[in-house]
């Protein structure tokens, strides 16, 4: 079709972005598009990857030369041709977790004008001096309290929690929060050559000396003179003493490990800051007030309550535009159904569907039109009735003159689409081609669609036979964020699925709560009797069966790496085997090479002109930078000496090119490879090359290495398998295979809970726990638990109506 100025087509000629193959499809404008596929099929290459990143090159094109410099840009992406692209916004998922400092306020912006009206309208005390909004915000220099410095609580310490066990002397670890090794023998050391006796026990010391090794500011340089072990010279050296105190704070506020960090909470108390008392501001700015009450308390307000007060509050023709405004924006929050929320509450404490949300709403108040949004499976963490809300905001969008372009695995969504594009058949090489481009109803002609039978295929799932639990673990008085009070019974050796709507507190329970319980091993008596045991972990007053389950392992969507030097075959050990393979052969031991020369990260067999990368990065200074292949390499990583050393015809770079399928195939003979690759097959992951960057990874992929990576390992005892939304990313048929395995390891002895929205997945566990009934402060309380046919009935459950229409009950 010829195009016009007027197309009402996005027309996409010639795609090569990823695992595309020559794509050529047309996409028509102001709809609702949904690109469908499995996992790996290539969708986001053609809606991201492609299409929108096209859109961008082409806005930064018109951006002056010297603002492009400071604008981090992409590179134009493999497409012969796009005619007919409008603008485009996009939304994808954010799998990195926001700071303590983030905020339902800072998300969606509402925390600028709420400060804006305490600012220019706000009433301040008889001759006090009119503030800038800089100094109602906690996150600004202006305005948080110096005392806990804008956050609110602050930690602090005890000897009892400091010094578990007094009788124990010093040189025997008396002071448990030091660290152990090198540096808590250094401590030691230093406190002796200052004087102190490290060989009585603790109680026995001088009470004066007791608070200042454990508190003291002072930082003390001593000689220290090693005692001598034999055949060991240990030099004197100059040592430096930091209190117990000192080192836990420090530890926790600047370590970037997290065990070490979880390690220095343990002995530190969290309490409500007692100059602010928890409000994170400056006297200043909390004795200013608007409509009676101060900014601190309107924050903490739910934004329906927020809405509520600001509606009936007064003032000038100032006051009334800023509170419209306000209005105008919460109103879009609360129709996403996040009116229990309040400002302050922290980003961290929300759920990913929450996040979403608060994102999408912000986009929604734009008011932009004519552009083409393209969201990353806005649905991922939402229970079916969000995804109702969902819909009406994508309509809503729709409606405002744009295009909607969503990559979705949701099938209600993909029925509720104008236009449908699915990608495949299979994933990786085996997929990269569209196969329908229509309205939804032209996909049932589509034989080789892995869609298709989702879709419009309703028969109810096979009847399985529910397993008994053999045994139980019993959380008693639960209260963390919005779970209040509860007490819950989770059933060993069977798969249970914990479901509600979002922020009705699944992932505060299972994620945070069980999983500390279990993770909280300091009790040694508490393993033999199994006697349930007071305050296991902050937020449970007790637990019980403790002792049953040997081993927890949590599996989450989090990146298996940050750089693409973290692979999948470094994540799950099979490089290592690999490279004592090329060091094996004749090749390698005639010249010298060990395993180490073999790999890409360190000096030695690695290319040093692009120091292991494959690619070098070329400064066009008004231009984005350009990655090209390393001029020396072409990308293989490594020098020309090591790439002569071959393995059955093949060498480093050409095996880690291979995909996990074609690699099951070459190392069909090599057991310690062949593990690996086989548990990676069960997943459904014979699409991935062994040497695929981590970045490349989406979180479903990254679950599902992480998964592979547990099942290759040698079973030992009874564990228990948490996940967290483990279906999030994956396309149906993905699901299908997902599920066989987490129902193999149940079969094989395990416990598996899930949080989980798939009422798919609910409908095919054993025992269902369902959260809410709603969110925030209407949630947090368990409304229905049992088998999935029984809470299926429930009353006040809102799943229970979507589980009955999977369970196909009358």
């Amino acid at each position: 079709m010829p195009t016009t100025p007027h197309d009402p087509y996005v027309r996409v000629r010639g795609a090569r972005e990823h695992n595309l193959r020559d794509v050529r499809v047309d996409i028509p404008r102001d709809t609702l598009t949904v690109f469908t596929g499995v996992s790996g099929s290539g969708k986001s290459s053609l809606a991201f990857g492609t299409i929108y990143a096209e859109a961008q090159r082409r806005y930064f094109e018109s951006v002056a030369p010297y603002a492009r410099r400071l604008i981090h840009q992409v590179g134009a992406p493999a497409v012969g041709e796009i005619t007919g692209l409008p603008p485009a916004v996009s939304l994808e998922q954010r799998r990195s977790a926001p700071g303590a400092r983030s905020s339902v306020g800072t998300v969606t912006t509402l925390s600028n004008s709420l400060r804006m009206l305490f600012s220019r309208a706000g009433t301040y005390p008889e001759g006090a001096e009119r503030l800038d909004s800089d100094a109602f915000s906690p996150n600004t220099a202006a305005g948080a309290c110096p005392r806990c410095h804008g956050l609110g609580r602050v930690h602090r310490t005890t000897e009892e929690l400091l010094v578990p066990d007094p009788s124990l002397s010093i040189r025997d670890g008396a002071i448990a929060a030091w660290p152990g090794a090198w540096q808590g023998k250094n401590l030691r050391d230093v406190l002796d050559a200052l004087g102190y006796d490290v060989d009585r026990p603790w109680r026995d010391l001088d009470p004066a000396d007791r608070e200042w090794i454990l508190f003291t500011d002072e930082q003390p340089v001593v000689t220290v003179h090693p005692v001598r072990d034999a055949g060991r010279i240990q030099r004197p050296y100059q040592g430096t003493y930091m209190s117990a105190r000192r080192y836990v704070t420090h530890t926790f506020a600047d370590t970037r490990s997290r065990a070490l960090r979880t390690k220095a909470e343990r002995f530190l108390t969290s309490e409500p800051c007692p100059v602010c008392a928890g409000s994170r501001l400056r006297p200043e700015a909390m004795a200013v007030t608007f409509a009676g009450r101060t900014i601190a308390e309107l924050a903490g307000l739910p934004l329906t309550g927020l809405a509520e007060a600001l509606a009936a509050a007064g003032g000038g023709d100032t006051a009334r535009v800023l509170t419209t405004d306000l209005l105008a924006r919460i109103e879009t929050v609360t129709e996403l159904g996040l009116g229990y929320l309040s400002l302050d509450r922290t980003a961290p404490t929300l759920s990913s569907g929450e996040l979403q949300r608060l994102r999408l709403a912000t986009q929604l108040r734009s008011g932009l039109f004519g552009v083409v949004y393209v969201l990353d499976e806005p649905s991922a963490g939402l229970h079916p009735a969000d995804t109702e809300s969902l819909l009406g905001v994508l309509g809503r969008l729709k409606e405002a003159g744009n295009t909607v372009f969503v990559v979705e695995h949701q099938m209600d969504v993909v029925r509720r689409a104008d236009w449908l594009v699915d990608v495949g058949p299979l994933a990786g090489e085996h997929g990269g081609r569209v196969l329908h481009s229509g309205p939804p109803a032209g996909l049932a002609d589509v034989e080789e669609s892995a869609t298709r039978r989702f879709l419009f295929d309703d028969a109810p799932a096979p009847v399985r036979e529910v397993r008994e639990p053999a045994g139980w673990l019993r959380l008693h008085g639960v209260e963390r964020h919005n779970v209040r009070g509860v007490d819950a019974a989770f059933p060993l050796g069977v798969f249970t699925a914990v479901t509600g709507v979002s922020g009705s507190g699944k992932s505060t329970l299972v994620g945070q709560v069980l999983a500390d319980v279990l993770a909280d091993r300091r009790a040694p008596a508490q393993a033999e009797a199994d006697q349930p045991r007071e305050r296991p972990v902050p937020g449970c007053a007790s637990a019980e069966g403790l002792a049953a389950v040997d081993r927890l392992v949590q599996v989450d969507q989090k990146p298996i790496g940050r750089t693409p030097r973290s692979n999948l075959a470094t994540y799950t050990g099979l490089f290592d085997v690999v490279r004592k393979l090329f060091a094996g052969t004749d090749m390698a031991v005639e010249r010298g090479y060990r395993a180490g020369r073999f790999s890409f990260n360190v000096a030695g067999g690695r290319c040093e002109t692009c120091q292991g990368e494959g690619f070098v990065s070329v400064e066009l200074l008004f231009l984005p930078s350009t990655y090209v292949p390393c001029p020396d390499c072409h990308g293989a990583r490594y020098n020309p000496q090591t790439l002569e050393v071959t393995l059955d015809g093949l060498n480093i770079a050409q095996v880690l090119d291979l995909t996990v399928e074609s690699a099951a195939g070459f190392f069909a003979s090599t057991p310690g490879a062949e593990r690996s690759l086989r548990t990676l097959l069960d997943v459904g992951l014979g699409y991935l090359r062994l040497g695929q960057p981590a970045t490349e990874l989406s979180g479903g992929e990254a679950q599902r290495i992480k998964l592979a990576a547990e099942l290759q390992r040698a079973r030992r005892g009874h564990t228990l398998y948490l996940l967290d939304e483990p279906t999030t990313g994956l396309h149906p048929a993905d699901v299908e295979v997902l599920m066989r395995q987490l129902h193999g390891l149940v079969d094989a002895g395990s416990t598996v809970v899930v949080v989980e929205h798939d009422m798919a997945v609910v409908a095919g566990a054993d025992w269902v726990i369902d959260l809410g009934p709603g969110g925030g402060d209407r949630g947090g309380r368990i409304v229905a638990t049992g088998p999935p046919s029984a809470v299926a009935r429930a009353q006040d459950s809102r799943t229970a109506a979507y589980l009955r229409a999977s369970l196909h009950l009358d």
